[in-house]
C-alpha cells in the first residue's frame, strides 16, 4: 500500500476558458439541457415542511447520493462547496413525514397501482408492519413481536435457508459490518450487497491482475493527467459533481475521452451548477467518442495493443514502458503472443469501430505520459466482465499508468458507501480484511469469538433461484432478510423476481419507504421494519467513497418529523442476534458505533483509522494516496500480472441488436424525472440507431416492440448517436428482456446485455394473430460460454 498521502483539497484556476465553452449564449437558452435551477427551487419547495432539518443534512451530512464523498458541501479534490441535483433529489427521503395510517393499512390491491416513484412519495414507513397470507393490507405489529417471529422461524430453519441482502441507500460502515458479523453468527453465508451485483467484476479482476480491490487512484490524478479516460460511464449523470473535476483537468490540458456505444449527450456537454463560468455557459466534457459494439470491448482493446506491437516492431520503446514491464509484470510474452493471434478483421467486426479510429487512439495512449482508466457499469454488466476490466488492467501495465500522480485504474462508484460494503464482509466471498483464505478465517474467528459457516455462500441472482427449489432442498431459501433494495427494478426478469419473492416463508423489508417489492405476497408474512436514515443514527456513522476516503457523518439532531419507531439499523441486527442466540449474542454485542469502529479497524486493517473519526469532517484514507506506489502490487510476489483474454462470442444473429440498459434522470432505481433533461428521451423511449432504423422502416417517434426469448419490451424510437446494431433502453423499464442465470463465471455478477429483435409496432402485433412471433425466436437463443 502507498506511503505517500492525500494532499486535501486544492483551488481551481477561476479564470475563464472560452475554448471549453457550449454555446456563448448564457444558461444554454434554448438547449435540451438540464434545469438545474428550476430543479433545485422544486426541491426546496418539496422540503419546505423541514427546511432547517434538510439544510443541516446538506451542510453537515456525507452526502448519501453518489460515492465521490462530499462531506457538508466539501470535498478532498477541489476547494469551495459542492452541491448537485443528485443528492437534493435523495434528500426528501430524510426529511419527509411518516405515511398516514389510512395510507398504510390501505387495501393491498390498491397500494399495487401506485409506481415506486408514488410509493416513495407517500411519505416513510410508521412503525412495524405484517401482512400474513391471505390478509389484503399490512397491520401494525409490536417491534418485539416482529423479532420473535423472524427469529422464531430462523431458529427451525437450516442457516442456508436464509439469507440478508442490504442495498446502497446510504447504509453506514457501521451497519454493513454488524450485518456480515451478525449472519455469520447465526450460521449463514447467504448475505449480498448492492455494490457486488455492480462492481464485483471490478473487484475480481483487478484482484488478479494487479492485487487490489478499490481504485488505485484518487480524483484528483484526474486534473492533470494526459488523457482521462472514461470506459462505459456516465459520469456526469451518475455523481454530477465530478464535471467539476473533469473541468479542472480540460484547464490543465487533460484529453477526456469516452468509450460508449451511445454518445452520452451529458458526457458531452454540461452546465455544472455550482461553477459560474459553466453554469452560463456549459462545459464541452468530452474531446472525443469511440462508439464500440456492446460487448466489443475487448476486442477494441486487442485493437489498441496490437498497434502497440507493431509500434514496437518498428522502434523498440515507442508504445511499451519496457522498464516498468520488466521490473513489475508478469507474463509479458503471453499476452504479446495472445494479442497478435488476433486479426484486425476480427478486432474491428467486434469492436465495431473502424482500424484507423483504433489506431488514433493507441498512439494517443503511447504518447501519453500518464493516464487514468475509470470504468462503470457498461463494462460491468457482462458475462465477461472479469475479463473485460483485466483488458484494462492489461493497457495500463503495458504503459506503466499505476501506482503515481496522475495514473491508475478507477472502477467508478454509483452510490455513497457502496465500496464499504464488501470492506465490511457483507458478501459471500469476503470477510473483513481479505477473502476465505484459511489465515483470514482463523483470525477473524479468534477476533469474532466464534466459528465461522464453512460453506459458500450464494449470490443474491442465485439465493433469488434457490426459492423456487423443491421443499426438500437444503438450500430452498425460505427467509430472506432486506435492507432496502427494489429486485423487481433491478434484477434481470422481474416476472421470474416476482414469483421468487411470493414462494418466500417470510421476508422482511427493512427499509425507509414501501417499493413495488413490499408489496408482493409471501407464503407466511411479509414484515416490514421501518429504519433510521443515516443521519439519525446514533452516534453518526462512516462511509467510504471510491477514491477510499473514510468519512464520518455525525448524528443530525433537529428532525421535527422525526419517525418515533424507527431503529438504527445495525441495532436491528444485534436485536434479532439476541433472540435467536441468546447465551452467545454478547459475542455480537455493541454499544455504540464508536464500540464498532474500534472493532472494524483490527477487523479489515486497511481500516486502522476509522477509530478516530468522532465528528463532522473527519476524514481518512486508507491505503495512502495511490494503491501498487512505485508499481508494486500487493500480489504474492509483488508484481502485476498481464492476463490473455479471448475475443467473446457475442452469438449476435444477423438482423438481431444488442441491448445496453442506461439510466436517466434517477438515482440506482429511483427515477426522479419521467424525460431525460439530456436528450428528451421518454423512460419507454428505444435509442436506435437513424441508419438501423430507416432499414426496418421506422420513423421517429414510432411505436416499435423490442423482443427475444424472455420477454416483450414496447416503446418509441428516439433516433440517437447510437452505434450502428446496438439499441439502447432505460434501466429498469428494459430488464424484462434480460434472462436471469446467466453469470459472469469469475464475479457472479448479472448479464445485462442480450440480443433482441425489433419491429414496427403494427407489424409485430399484426403477426401475432398467426402465431409467428412464438416460433419464429428459437434462433435467438443465447449461450455464454
Amino acid at each position: 500500500m502507498g506511503d505517500t498521502k492525500h494532499q486535501g483539497p486544492i483551488k481551481i484556476s477561476k479564470m475563464p476558458s472560452p475554448k471549453h465553452w457550449v454555446s456563448p449564449i448564457p444558461f444554454g437558452l434554448g438547449k435540451v439541457k438540464p434545469k438545474h435551477i428550476r430543479d433545485t427551487m422544486k426541491v426546496v419547495w418539496e422540503n419546505k415542511d423541514n427546511l432547517n432539518y434538510a439544510k443541516n443534512i446538506l451542510t453537515k451530512g456525507v452526502c448519501d447520493g453518489c460515492a465521490l464523498g462530499v462531506s457538508g458541501l466539501q470535498d478532498q479534490t477541489l476547494q469551495g462547496p459542492h452541491i448537485c441535483t443528485t443528492r437534493l433529489n435523495v434528500l426528501r427521503l430524510s426529511t419527509m413525514p411518516a405515511m398516514s395510517e389510512e395510507i398504510v393499512h390501505a387495501d393491498i390491491d390498491e397500494l399495487k397501482k401506485y409506481s415506486s416513484k408514488e410509493l416513495r412519495g407517500l411519505g416513510r414507513i410508521p412503525y412495524p408492519l405484517i401482512r400474513r397470507k391471505g390478509e389484503n393490507k399490512f397491520s401494525r405489529i409490536s417491534w418485539d413481536d416482529a423479532m420473535d417471529m423472524i427469529a422464531e422461524k430462523m431458529k427451525k430453519l437450516h442457516p442456508k435457508q436464509y439469507g440478508f441482502y442490504l442495498t446502497s441507500r446510504g447504509i453506514t460502515n457501521e451497519s454493513y459490518y454488524v450485518a456480515a458479523k451478525v449472519s455469520r453468527f447465526l450460521g449463514t453465508n447467504n448475505i449480498d450487497n448492492a455494490s457486488r451485483i455492480c462492481h464485483s467484476p471490478s473487484k475480481t479482476a483487478l484482484k488478479r491482475s494487479v492485487g487490489i480491490g478499490a481504485s488505485s487512484a484518487n480524483y484528483q490524478d484526474w486534473i492533470g493527467t494526459d488523457v482521462l479516460l472514461f470506459w462505459g460511464s456516465v459520469a456526469s449523470n451518475s455523481s454530477p459533481v465530478s464535471t467539476k473535476y473533469m473541468l479542472a483537468a480540460k484547464k490543465k490540458g487533460t484529453k477526456i475521452i469516452v468509450v460508449n456505444p451511445y454518445r452520452e449527450p451529458a458526457m458531452d456537454k454540461y452546465w455544472v451548477p455550482s461553477n459560474a463560468e459553466s453554469a452560463l455557459f456549459g462545459t464541452k466534457v468530452a474531446d472525443d467518442f469511440y462508439q464500440v459494439n456492446i460487448g466489443g470491448d475487448i476486442a477494441f482493446m486487442h485493437g489498441i495493443m496490437k498497434h502497440w506491437f507493431d509500434m514496437e516492431e518498428k522502434e523498440h520503446g515507442t508504445a511499451i514502458n519496457h522498464e516498468f514491464v520488466e521490473q513489475h509484470v508478469n507474463n509479458y510474452e503471453e499476452l504479446k503472443s495472445k494479442v497478435k493471434e488476433q486479426s484486425w478483421e476480427e478486432i474491428v467486426k467486434s469492436a465495431g469501430i473502424s482500424k484507423d479510429r483504433i489506431i488514433e487512439l493507441a498512439e494517443l495512449l503511447a504518447k501519453s505520459k500518464n493516464a487514468v482508466y475509470a470504468w462503470a457499469l457498461g463494462l460491468t454488466m457482462h458475462a465477461f466482465a472479469t475479463d473485460n476490466i483485466s483488458q484494462v488492467a492489461n493497457l495500463a501495465l503495458l504503459r506503466g499508468h499505476l501506482g503515481r500522480k496522475h495514473a491508475g485504474l478507477m472502477p467508478f462508484r454509483g452510490h455513497s458507501s457502496v465500496q464499504g460494503a464488501g470492506e465490511m464482509g457483507a458478501d459471500p466471498f469476503v470477510l473483513p480484511g481479505g477473502g476465505w483464505e484459511e489465515e483470514n478465517v482463523k483470525r477473524i474467528e479468534d477476533l469474532w469469538g466464534f466459528e465461522l459457516p464453512n460453506w459458500q455462500g450464494d449470490i443474491v441472482g442465485v439465493a433469488l433461484e434457490n426459492t423456487v427449489l423443491p421443499e426438500d432442498n437444503e438450500r430452498k431459501l425460505k427467509l430472506y432478510y432486506m435492507s432496502g433494495g427494489n429486485f423487481l427494478e433491478t434484477m434481470p426478469n422481474p416476472e421470474f423476481i416476482e414469483k421468487a419473492l411470493s414462494e418466500l416463508d417470510i421476508r422482511v423489508h427493512q427499509d425507509i419507504i414501501f417499493n413495488t417489492s413490499t408489496l408482493v405476497d409471501a407464503k407466511e408474512a411479509v414484515i416490514v421494519l421501518p429504519a433510521k436514515t443515516r443521519y439519525e443514527q446514533e452516534g453518526g456513522g462512516t462511509s467510504t467513497s471510491t477514491e477510499r476516503m473514510v468519512y464520518f457523518s455525525p448524528e443530525i439532531e433537529g428532525n421535527k418529523q422525526e419517525v418515533e419507531e424507527a431503529r438504527a439499523e445495525w441495532k436491528i441486527y444485534i436485536d434479532l442476534a439476541k433472540r435467536v442466540k441468546p447465551e452467545t449474542a454478547h459475542l455480537v454485542q455493541f454499544d455504540d458505533g464508536q464500540a464498532i469502529r474500534d472493532e472494524i479497524a483490527k477487523a479489515n486493517r486497511d481500516y486502522d483509522g476509522i477509530q478516530n473519526l468522532k465528528k463532522q469532517g473527519d476524514v481518512f484514507q486508507w491505503g495512502g494516496a495511490w494503491l501498487c506506489e512505485g508499481g508494486v502490487c500487493p500480489t504474492p510476489d509483488g508484481r502485476g500480472n498481464l492476463i490473455p483474454i479471448d475475443i467473446p462470442e457475442l452469438n449476435k444473429p444477423e438482423g438481431t441488436f444488442y441491448i445496453t440498459t442506461r439510466r436517466g434522470k434517477q438515482f440506482n432505481s429511483m427515477v426522479y424525472n419521467e424525460t431525460d433533461s439530456f436528450n428528451a428521451a421518454g423512460r419507454y423511449d428505444v435509442l436506435i440507431n437513424e441508419k438501423d432504423a430507416l432499414e426496418f422502416n421506422i420513423s421517429n417517434g414510432e411505436p416499435i416492440v423490442v423482443y427475444n426469448q424472455h420477454g416483450t419490451f414496447q416503446g418509441k424510437a428516439h433516433y440517437a448517436d447510437i452505434t450502428k446494431g446496438n439499441i439502447g433502453l432505460h434501466f429498469p423499464e428494459g430488464n424484462f428482456l434480460i434472462p436471469k442465470g446467466i453469470y459472469d463465471g469469475p464475479s457472479g455478477i448479472p448479464q445485462y446485455s442480450v440480443a433482441v429483435k425489433v419491429e414496427k409496432a403494427e407489424r409485430f402485433n399484426a403477426k401475432k394473430d398467426v402465431n409467428y412471433y412464438e416460433k419464429k425466436v428459437e434462433d435467438l437463443e443465447m449461450q455464454v460460454d
